[in-house]
């Protein structure tokens, strides 16, 4: 007999035929004559029942039965008797995949702490928590690659490894093949990367948007979905050293189109995780977020709001607010000034454009004051930051005159360069953090929370 999701069970009105089930105990209760086992295969966050007559499977069989054991259970589809579901498998025969220490296992019947399941990564996707967490990971990923293909946007492969930083502000991690014991010297002392792999120095990628860029000034409209890497040195629930971005690039997009593709992107994503998340996102709501469907909806129903980082920066400093981090034109704006404006001040997400210059990064097409950039960051409750993004620097002697001012070497951007040489063009693109977006969605507070298994500062255990 084929097995059967619970999912499809648990919505099936079919009564009377035989099912197979396969999947995980989550409890199991009852008395000396029928055991009642609530059974998960992941599929959906709720169990359906499995009735098991003592009479029929004996004690012996039923003792074996502990929460975290795997079974496979053959029965029939009946009414349920209980409260909370419409149908129950009334059992006639049952397997045991794999016994489970009853005594040694972690996940019991109680609260866990978040920094607990962190220490047991390799279990905690078992939890209501992280099974939720992750089957909406996995709609809102799937959401990303339908609105693109949709739009007509074609998916670029990018590459991880590197040998150029995307951001001109270093903190990666270096690519190698060298001897750490051994490492190997040129006279001057200096590592000798001629005999490495790639006969030069190679870093993990902290973005594809540059070769995106290039795929978009030759497809017209592209994204890139993929790994990305910095070593920061940052323990903060808001940074991980490993995480997924999102990088649409668009040929002939200049400031305006990229803020309306970015608010309505993320207003796509958020609608289809409702649309299609219900179950999961109504646990989150009830047991990690009270406000946390009430804040989705408002998110997809509201325009957001748009101003200049001077006008965001005068609402700051004229507010009452004691700022952590001192506030003024030309630094660059915290969580906490981010999460002000749009928590406080307008209750709305918000867009900001037009930063200094000195904040940002390279590529940045310069506005006409020479000071600031066409910049766009959109900023969202509990999260801040969530997109960065910018019109880019289509002339090449401007691109050039910012590079040298920041001291980049020229060499290492020669192709990119070149690309304003040859046909040249406005464009524009953004990048959206992938476990930000899923903390917004989820409404989990660590960042840890929403990747399968995180990687930060002296953490690669699993």
């Amino acid at each position: 007999m084929k097995q059967t999701k619970i999912r499809t069970l648990l919505s099936s009105h079919n009564t009377g035929e035989n099912v197979l089930v396969k999947g995980w105990v989550r409890t199991k209760r009852g008395n000396k004559n029928i055991a009642f086992i609530a059974l998960n295969d992941g599929s959906t966050i709720k169990n359906i029942q499995v009735v098991a007559d003592v009479s029929v499977f004996g004690e012996n069989l039923l003792k074996e039965i502990t929460t975290g054991t795997c079974l496979a259970v053959t029965g029939k589809l009946v009414e349920s008797q209980g409260q909370g579901q419409n149908v129950e498998i009334a059992a006639t025969s049952i397997d045991i995949y794999g016994k489970c220490d009853a005594e040694t296992y972690p996940l019991q019947k109680k609260g866990h702490s978040m920094e607990f399941l962190r220490e047991i990564a390799h279990l905690r996707p078992r939890t209501n928590t992280f099974g939720a967490v992750l089957r909406i990971r996995h709609a809102i990923a799937f959401a990303i690659h339908k609105y693109f293909n949709d739009k007509g946007f074609f998916y670029l492969h990018t590459p991880i490894i590197t040998g150029s930083d995307a951001e001109g502000a270093g903190e990666m991690f270096h690519v190698t093949t060298l001897d750490m014991g051994n490492v190997p010297r040129t006279e001057t002392g200096a590592v000798d990367f001629s005999i490495d792999f790639f006969g030069k120095p190679t870093n993990l990628t902290v973005s594809g948007q540059l070769e995106g860029e290039l795929g978009a000034l030759a497809l017209g409209e592209i994204y890139t979905f993929g790994p990305t890497f910095r070593a920061e040195n940052s323990n903060t629930p808001r940074h991980l050293a490993e995480f997924w971005m999102i990088e649409p690039e668009m040929a002939f997009y200049e400031l305006n189109d990229n803020m309306d593709l970015a608010e309505d992107f993320v207003k796509y994503l958020i609608r289809y995780a409702l649309d299609n998340c219900h179950d999961d996102l109504e646990f989150l709501n009830n047991m990690i977020d009270k406000g946390l469907l009430d804040r989705l909806r408002f998110v997809t129903e509201n325009e957001f709001v748009r101003m200049t980082y001077t006008d965001a920066v005068k609402i700051l400093v004229d507010s009452a607010e004691k700022w952590e981090y001192p506030v003024g034109w030309g630094k660059d704006l915290q969580a906490e000034h981010e999460r002000y404006l749009v928590e406080k001040h307008f209750k709305r997400p918000l867009i900001l454009t037009d930063y200094p210059k000195e904040i940002k990064a390279f590529y940045m097409k310069m506005n006409d004051d020479g000071k600031t950039v066409r910049a766009m960051d959109v900023l969202f409750p509990g999260i801040g930051e969530i997109i960065g993004g910018s019109q880019r620097e289509e002339n090449y002697d401007k691109l050039l005159q910012r590079i040298r001012e920041m001291n980049l070497p020229e060499r290492i951007y020669w192709w990119y360069l070149e690309t304003r040489k040859f046909g040249t063009a406005p464009h524009s693109g953004f990048g959206l953090g992938f476990e930000r977006m899923i903390q917004f969605v989820t409404g989990m507070s660590n960042i840890r929370d929403v990747i399968p298994f995180p990687r930060t500062p002296k953490n690669a255990e699993f």
